[in-house]
């Protein structure tokens, strides 16, 4: 197995990073990671490598916009749509240097929003979607007051705090917790006011366009997720592509990061089974 770092121009000239794991044959299938918010695209580096290990596939994964080694005010996204175009972009990098190879989009939580709303916008680019406790859906009714005083912020001071992430939601394994709290890439502060307009916008946009969706989709999630709570998506998850297509595994206790729960070899051994079958 090899591994590279990658470069690339993304949105408005913004300077993107990334990194690739590519086995040691010609894969027949490359894998795209979108990562979640407030984190970055190496906090998936074992999932990466036993992708590629065992089962032979590229996985490519991206630092978006102001996150990670990408460059950016600290999780400050600006627009969301910079975020759909630069991982369209990306994904068109990995089709590039594997030609002929089936794609698949994994993300999870902000990531799979923004995994999502790129498959929408992309359609007939990928042979499969994973969504890893997507963030459709906010866990609460936002009070209005709330909502507009966000809303103001995003306008006149982007930048400015308004919500934090407990880390100790991530997972029941303490040491993940741990190697989260401690990761120097992880954004601990509160996130602007700017990504989470976006992101609220973009949540509705996309749940409107959910039912277009043309391509098969696996939908992994946690019944105690705090962060993205299930039954908060699970009216879209029922809207989303049709039936026939749509897998919905739901796993009892799993906390928000199902590929970093203790149970975690099951979990990404259902991801493998499913692309598998569809490469």
């Amino acid at each position: 197995m090899r591994q590279r770092e990658l470069q690339f121009p993304g949105c408005g000239e913004t300077r993107l990073s990334g990194q690739a794991w590519l086995p040691d044959r010609d894969p027949h299938a490359v894998v795209v990671v979108s990562h979640g918010l407030g984190e970055h695209g190496g906090r998936y580096r074992a999932l990466a490598e036993r992708l590629a290990a065992s089962s032979h596939l590229a996985v490519y994964v991206l630092d978006h916009r102001g996150h990670g080694r990408s460059q950016g005010p600290r999780a400050n996204i600006d627009r969301f749509e910079y975020l759909v175009s630069d991982l369209g972009t990306f994904i068109g990098r990995a089709q590039r240097e594997h030609p002929g190879a089936s794609v698949f989009l994994v993300g999870h939580s902000m990531g799979g929003l923004i995994a999502l709303a790129c498959a929408l916008k992309y359609l007939g680019t990928l042979h499969g979607l994973v969504l890893s406790a997507p963030a459709l859906a906010a866990g609460q009714a936002i009070a209005p007051l709330k909502l507009a005083m966000v809303r103001l912020l995003s306008r006149f001071s982007p930048g400015r705090g308004v919500m934090t992430l407990p880390a100790s939601a991530v997972s029941r394994d303490p040491a993940v917790v741990g190697a989260y709290e401690r990761d120097p890439l992880v954004h601990h502060g509160a996130i602007p006011a700017r990504t989470v307009a976006e992101l609220l916008k973009a949540m509705a946009e996309v749940r409107s366009h959910v039912g277009e969706l043309r391509v098969p989709v696996l939908i992994q999630h946690g019944s105690a997720d705090l962060l993205v709570p299930l039954a908060a998506c699970q009216p879209v998850y029922q809207q989303l592509g049709n039936a026939r297509t749509r897998t919905l595994l739901v796993y009892d206790g799993l906390y928000h990061e199902v590929y970093n729960e203790p149970e975690r070899d099951r979990v990404i051994g259902d991801l493998e089974k499913w692309i598998n079958s569809r490469r």
